[in-house]
């Protein structure tokens, strides 16, 4: 199965707390702020992308081609609110018989009419995300992202390729929200 993600941001919201994270990378003063929110954006979409996760709310849309046969499709990215009901296209035509289960791994599964069709591409678009702020992401994934942030701003001066990679702590947090047993 092939399948193509899209994140689309819903606002401006930076997923970290400007001053927080100065602090934890001890950072002397105001001079760097730009680079220093740069610094934590980068973290923000490492943490992302490693986890599966969408840490502020976003829109994701999923098109897929190529399809396995199959009773569901695991989505890609989550956690997505239970009451929250994503809409699906299949051949660009609107498709409501599925069963869906939000939550940090979200699922959908097809039900009857579904095996009816010779799908060539289907298309489902939801909500993903913690929140709409800063302070709705849980705080062992703030901490994550502070903690990666700090390894990239330590890590500005010339090292070996090495020693640049994921944070021990953000490789343990962010596996447990993408499923895997660390």
């Amino acid at each position: 199965m092939k399948m193509l993600t899209q994140r689309i941001p819903s606002g401006a919201a930076l997923p970290f707390d400007l001053e927080n994270l100065k602090l934890h990378i001890r950072a002397p003063d105001d001079s760097e702020d730009g680079a220093i929110t740069n610094i934590g954006l980068t973290a923000a979409a490492e943490l992302e992308q490693f986890a599966q996760i969408a840490l502020l709310t976003q829109n994701i849309r999923v098109t897929i081609f190529d399809l396995a046969s199959g009773s569901g499709i695991d989505l890609p990215i989550g956690p997505v609110a239970d009451a929250d009901t994503p809409t699906v296209t299949i051949n660009g035509s609107a498709f409501t018989d599925f069963d869906f289960v939000g939550g940090n791994r979200p699922y959908i599964r097809w039900q009857s009419a579904y095996f009816t069709l010779a799908p060539s591409h289907i298309v489902i678009e939801y909500q993903a995300g913690f929140g709409a702020a800063a302070a709705d992401i849980p705080a062992d994934l703030s901490q994550a992202l502070m903690d990666q942030a700090a390894l990239h701003y330590d890590g500005r001066s010339p090292m070996d390729a090495k020693s640049l990679t994921t944070s021990p702590h953000m490789a343990r947090v962010g596996a447990r929200y993408r499923g895997v047993l660390a």
